[in-house]
């Protein structure tokens, strides 16, 4: 194994570990956010993937992010969240549906869809974020 491949494999360790630790030490709240933006990314990829004509990447990303939307689905707290909850539930069904037949018939615009529709409920989850920090945080500058 050359130097390149050493410090390839050191980066992907060292990522992964990042991003474990990531997960260990986020909020709910967070993760949530890390998951539709892994939805996002796994989506964009399997676009290009699609457009390349790389069929068993384009599928397997695209599976990869059905089972984000799924995970995003099962979260749901349909007794407390009420309708919204509901309401995210008919979306993250809506949206699966569309990736699977973006899959089937290899149409980038479905798979624009979906990303325009998660991209609305991130910045949501992020507006969220900034309106439950303390008045303090948000007044005063980060050093």
């Amino acid at each position: 194994m050359n130097y390149s491949s050493h410090l390839d494999s050191a980066l992907k360790q060292y990522k992964k570990v990042g991003t474990e630790t990531d997960v260990m030490t986020a909020s709910p709240h967070r993760l949530i956010q890390m998951l539709l933006e892994g939805a996002l990314e796994k989506i964009n990829l399997a676009k290009g993937y699609m457009q390349r004509g790389q069929i068993p990447l384009k599928g397997s990303h695209i599976s990869w992010a059905i089972s984000i939307i799924d995970g995003l689905r099962m979260s749901l707290d349909k007794d407390q969240g009420g309708e919204i909850a509901e309401n995210l539930d008919a979306l993250y069904d809506y949206m699966g549906r569309r990736l699977a037949e973006a899959n089937l018939k290899n149409d980038t615009a479905m798979l624009d869809e979906v990303v325009g529709l998660l991209l609305e409920i991130k910045a949501g989850w992020d507006a969220i974020a900034t309106d439950t920090r303390p008045a303090t945080s948000r007044t005063q500058p980060t050093v």
